[in-house]
């Protein structure tokens, strides 16, 4: 059953202000794609002091939260999109943890958990798609404990396809090359989403509050190629390894970051 939050706090989470004019709703990966192992093995690469409280913002269908939650003695996943957390709380059902995992239903309001309850908060691409990045990092701030970490990701600007798409007038196909390059102004005009480049999390993430440890990029990981041949041949011989030093062949920067 999904829990809900009811909470009528701060209703300036769900303000228009800084946002895109036509954000699109974020798709979570499915589960057994690279892209979620990357992650996880990113994440549990960076994490000092497993264990805790794992709060999983925008977590969807959960496919992620559940390769995260078996480090955490407690994890609670959050989204505003019901039907994605119907598949989640299926997921949790047979994961045999379903005592240490909760999906919460939020509703676009700050999630409804006490001040300082979290050890570790992570986010997956899904700054790009709120309507208000400050209050989300303000609040995953609030809730995570002092010397709390939280490890997010966000598209990366320098990846040659937009990975969210655009909406450009005349052309079918939204995943044009290089439009993810175009100045801020031309791109957050198309685009479904905002994306970022290295030194843009960075200000947002210091502006909120927390002290940045560390940002990289994670390696493209080449799911939406259809032919399996074709998948496996590049990812071998250009996409190998979780991380890469070179901006044009990652889709997400990853930030570190302690409250």
């Amino acid at each position: 059953m999904i829990a809900k939050d009811d909470s009528d706090l701060n209703l300036e989470f769900d303000s228009p202000r800084n946002s895109v004019p036509h954000l699109a709703a974020g798709v979570p990966a499915d589960a057994g794609q690279l892209i979620l192992h990357r992650r996880a093995r990113l994440v549990e690469a960076v994490l000092e002091r497993p264990g805790g409280h794992l709060l999983d913002f925008g977590c969807g269908n959960g496919a992620q939260t559940l390769l995260l939650a078996p480090a955490f003695e407690r994890t609670t996943g959050v989204d505003i999109n019901e039907e994605f957390l119907e598949g989640f709380v299926q997921a949790i059902g047979t994961s045999g943890n379903s005592e240490k995992i909760k999906a919460v239903a939020t509703h676009g309001q700050p999630v409804d958990l006490p001040d300082g309850s979290v050890d570790v908060a992570t986010s997956f691409t899904v700054l790009e798609h709120v309507p208000d990045e400050m209050a989300v990092l303000k609040d995953l701030h609030r809730l995570l404990k002092p010397g709390g970490r939280l490890i997010l990701s966000v598209p990366n600007r320098w990846w040659i396809f937009e990975t969210h798409g655009a909406d450009l007038p005349l052309l079918p196909w939204n995943r044009v090359p290089f439009v993810s390059w175009w100045p801020k102004v031309l791109h957050d005009r198309w685009a479904r989403a905002r994306i970022y480049r290295r030194a843009d999390i960075i200000r947002l993430a210091e502006a909120a509050g927390f002290q940045v440890d560390e940002v990289f990029h994670m390696t493209a990981p080449m799911d939406m190629i259809p032919w399996t041949g074709v998948r496996h041949l590049v990812r071998r011989l250009i996409f190998r390894g979780d991380r890469t030093s070179s901006p044009f062949l990652a889709t997400e920067i990853f930030l570190v970051a302690t409250r």
